[in-house]
């Protein structure tokens, strides 16, 4: 009787608990629902693509690539349009200089139906932080990037750069195109280590190999998250390889962090290892956030440090690798820029062989050709808002507290009706008379406002440097059998690299 009794009770149990998950499920597919309405209805006065009754746009981005697809799209509905990733979640998707000032100009918070997915990763920092909490991390932050800070680092950037450079030569003598990408992803990795903890001069070890490799997973790991609509619930995600493999790379990531903070710690502990920071050549950014405290004398907690280093080895390494490696691809494409700067180069050096501070500020056509790179390959195409409170659009539309944002600086960057001949490549857009007719939100590689990027002097400061010793060293032609084929992974990448012919300079070449 008792066993017949023991698998009643557990039969019973059994359909108790399905029919709870169904309850739950059906509650959470209500609540989904309710949600999808008061995004839609938000976005009544705004047209845009057919939609399909499950993938919203996604699955026509994926077939055709996002990124030229919202160029079209930014054409046929001019100022923004609905932008729907599955069923259930809806941005307005906006690329017109007024509409982006009316929302960016602003300082509400992340979209954090999409910036929630980085939290594993990154924690919660400052890019993700909002309220008073992200402006006291900002206002610590802020002295990490001070010039005086910066400066000791064009020393930093040369070094590292002239490591890949010498890969190069190797690679060069076999007189075929190679991917940049990778190399120019290890370098600036490896400045970035050195001026986020101090590493040495060499190579990168096996742990920092690993790092590298988890980070580039990473981003597009979790592209590939946010443009597939099934793994934006935890719980599915997680049950998933894709979602196990987010978790294994995360950890990776996390362990390399919380080594080296591990590491630091215990060095500021020894008075030897004390006084060898204090004479270093420069501060590194966890010494600064180490040492940093607020106006109450509260410092960061250890999960705020490695928050903050995380956040700040993503944006500052891979975002420069797409940079950089896109910019190299204009100069490749349109040689009579790049011969112009690389004699501007050569003027500002004269017999000397590497930069110093004072050099970056006479880059004027380099820094031209940067920021028309930037225009056409923004290292990070897209990004999103949630409204904290109504805005009223230029052209009389409206939207209300908590609709959700994207921001498609690719679209904006491409848009004819701010830029004449969008496709063309012209670093003359960038001359001091050309920016000083045009709109302050048409250019907005860094984002904008209040939260744009606290660390844009420091990324372009690097431009100018690599750049720079690339240009003087070698030539750079297109492969026109494998050009790239661009991809949104978080950051603007190519999905089968950046493939260039290169040509070692020598020091009396007229090149």
């Amino acid at each position: 009787m008792g066993p017949v009794l023991f698998s009643l009770s557990l039969s019973r149990l059994g359909l108790w608990a399905s029919g709870l998950i169904l309850a739950l499920g059906f509650l959470k597919l209500i609540c989904l629902l309710v949600r999808r309405q008061s995004l839609a209805r938000a976005m009544d006065s705004f047209t845009g693509p057919p939609t399909h009754w499950l993938f919203g746009h996604a699955l026509e981005m994926q077939q055709t690539g996002s990124l030229d697809k919202m160029v079209s799209w930014a054409h046929q509905f001019p100022y923004a349009h609905q932008l729907w990733i599955g069923p259930f979640l809806g941005f307005l998707n906006i690329y017109e200089p007024d509409y982006v000032k009316a929302v960016y100009s602003r300082g509400d918070p992340k979209a954090a139906d999409v910036y929630d997915f980085f939290l594993p990763w990154i924690g919660n920092g400052l890019l993700v932080l909002h309220g008073p909490k992200w402006f006291q991390h900002r206002k610590l932050l802020t002295p990490a990037f001070h010039y005086d800070v910066l400066k000791p680092y064009v020393a930093v950037f040369a070094s590292s750069t002239r490591v890949m450079l010498d890969k190069w030569e190797e690679k060069a003598r076999e007189d075929k195109s190679f991917d940049i990408f990778c190399d120019v992803g290890h370098m600036a990795l490896d400045s970035l280590m050195k001026c986020t903890f101090g590493k040495g001069d060499g190579g990168l070890s096996h742990r920092e190999s690993s790092y590298h490799q988890a980070v580039f997973s990473l981003t597009l790991l979790m592209q590939q998250r946010i443009q597939e609509f099934l793994y934006h619930n935890d719980l599915v995600y997680w049950l998933t390889p894709h979602g196990r493999r987010f978790l294994r790379a995360c950890q990776v990531a996390h362990d390399h962090t919380d080594q080296v903070i591990k590491e630091r710690k215990a060095a500021l502990q020894d008075e030897k290892e004390q006084e060898k920071i204090q004479n270093r050549r420069h501060l590194d950014f966890l010494d600064i956030l180490l040492g940093t405290r607020d106006e109450n004398e509260i410092k960061l907690s250890d999960a705020e440090l490695r928050a903050e280093v995380d956040t700040f080895m993503f944006e500052g390494h891979d975002t420069t690798t797409s940079a950089i490696s896109w910019f190299l691809y204009c100069m490749a494409l349109y040689p009579e820029h790049q011969d112009r700067c690389r004699e501007e180069v050569r003027e500002i050096l004269g017999d000397r062989d590497s930069f110093q501070w004072d050099d970056l500020s006479k880059m004027t056509y380099l820094t031209m050709c940067i920021k028309e790179s930037f225009r056409l390959y923004p290292p990070v195409p897209q990004v999103y808002r949630q409204l904290s409170k109504p805005v009223n659009f230029v052209d009389g539309r409206s939207l209300p507290a908590g609709s959700l944002i994207s921001l498609h600086i690719y679209a904006l960057h491409r848009n004819s009706s701010v830029w004449p001949n969008p496709e063309v490549f012209d670093p003359l857009r960038f001359s001091s008379e050309n920016v000083s007719g045009r709109h302050p939100f048409a250019f907005v590689p860094f984002s904008a406002g209040p939260r744009n990027c606290i660390g844009q002097q420091f990324a372009m400061n690097e431009m100018k440097v690599v750049t720079g010793l690339c240009l003087l060293h070698f030539e750079f032609a297109p492969d026109p059998s494998r050009p790239p084929i661009k991809s949104l992974q978080l950051v603007l990448k190519s999905k089968n690299g950046i493939h260039l012919h290169l040509k070692p300079l020598g020091p009396g070449s007229s090149k």
